[in-house]
């Protein structure tokens, strides 16, 4: 943070505010604390037949890689509402049966992500802006060096481990 939103500063400190326990942005002009807050990232694991549905992304990060139906959650809506509509978004997809499947935190990068699984219910699935390609994969030919993200990697394992049993809550860390 380089400006203060309220009174336009450009003497932001990153310090512990009193009666505080963690740094926050503070404007020593006018006195604004500023709280960040994790981005939440919601999506599904979407089957049918023994298959897994991904799709190639067609936007940055990780362009032209597989990932699941995922996106930021919005405003207003609820963790489960925001997955159908990545998952409607990226891949036309409608989903039934939809479980709260992972939720895996990622500090380090400041990111929540929370899985539903789900039964595929349409058929005519298909590309996006957002995604340049959506098949459905069987199980055994998840290409799994082309996934995008360490979270789906970690998602569709546990699926294939445990299946649509339990929610799975880890913490992942970086890469060293």
């Amino acid at each position: 943070m380089r400006y203060c939103s309220n009174c336009g500063s450009d003497k932001i400190e990153f310090k512990i505010p009193a009666d505080d326990n963690l740094k926050r942005y503070v404007c020593p002009d006018c006195g604004s604390i500023f709280y960040t807050n994790p981005n939440l990232i919601v999506g599904t694991v979407c089957i049918k037949n023994e298959e897994v549905l991904l799709c190639k992304r067609n936007i940055e990060p990780r362009f032209g890689k597989w990932t699941l139906p995922a996106g930021f959650m919005e405003n207003a809506e609820t963790l489960q509402e925001g997955a159908l509509r990545e998952t409607l978004e990226e891949a036309k997809l409608q989903v039934s049966d939809v479980k709260l499947f992972t939720i895996l935190s990622v500090p380090h990068i400041i990111q929540i992500y929370t899985f539903f699984t789900g039964k595929v219910v349409n058929d005519d699935f298909g590309p996006t802006p957002e995604s340049s390609e959506v098949e459905l994969f069987k199980f055994d030919d998840i290409p799994w060096s082309e996934l995008a993200f360490p979270t789906v990697i970690k998602t569709l394992k546990l699926f294939l481990e445990h299946g649509d049993v339990k929610v799975i809550n880890e913490t992942l860390k970086p890469r060293v």
